[in-house]
């Protein structure tokens, strides 16, 4: 259950566009943590989103605070038009990508977690997505070793969450991106796996 003090809100339609800059300090924010240890930079989240809003079923589960303050996102979208760097390796493999609403990040400042709001973030989005008639929801999520040097010791991994929201690896599918790890470093490959879930 979310906690109350907590305001978990959908944003679709026109209204996703005044998001973008809010929902790309977050991403900066939470993924330069492990495990993403991403180095980005604001012009390039904002452009990104942007296309993000004009994507098919495209969106926001936001979370605020009692004094209305964003602490959280998670979007999704259709995959049928639009992300094909994440979309080709389904395809390639069999997958029918108009069946598949596309769950992009769900970004949760630290002081926030542990409160129902990731379990409340993949509620919205499933109904949204069977709302909508999809079938199938999926999402990446990158590959790290167990033994990465850069693992904090209270990092908590998500793969258990993820089971039982009922999402299962694909082993046999997977894709890479590439993002610089330090402010103005070299892009690195980054090993992302599919996880998929059917509604």
């Amino acid at each position: 259950m979310t906690d109350t003090h907590f305001r978990i809100e959908q944003v679709y339609g026109p209204a996703l566009r005044h998001l973008v800059d809010d929902l790309a300090r977050l991403r900066l924010t939470v993924f330069s943590e492990y495990p993403y240890l991403y180095a980005g930079n604001q012009h390039y989240e904002s452009s990104y989103l942007k296309t993000f809003c004009t994507a098919q079923d495209a969106i926001i589960i936001t979370a605020r605070d009692q004094r209305g303050e964003l602490v959280g996102c998670s979007t999704a979208s259709s995959l049928n038009g639009h992300h094909r760097d994440f979309s080709q390796p389904l395809v390639s493999g069999g997958y029918d990508v108009t069946q598949m609403n596309y769950f992009g990040e769900s970004v949760l400042l630290e002081h926030s977690r542990g409160n129902g709001i990731g379990h409340a973030f993949f509620d919205q989005r499933e109904q949204h997505a069977r709302n909508k008639g999809y079938k199938l929801a999926c999402f990446c999520a990158i590959e790290r070793p167990a033994e990465h040097p850069k693992k904090p010791a209270s990092y908590r991994d998500h793969t258990v969450f993820w089971h039982k929201r009922g999402y299962r690896k694909l082993n046999d599918i997977s894709t890479s991106f590439a993002w610089p790890e330090t402010r103005d470093g070299p892009e690195i490959s980054h090993r992302m796996a599919y996880w998929l879930r059917k509604l």
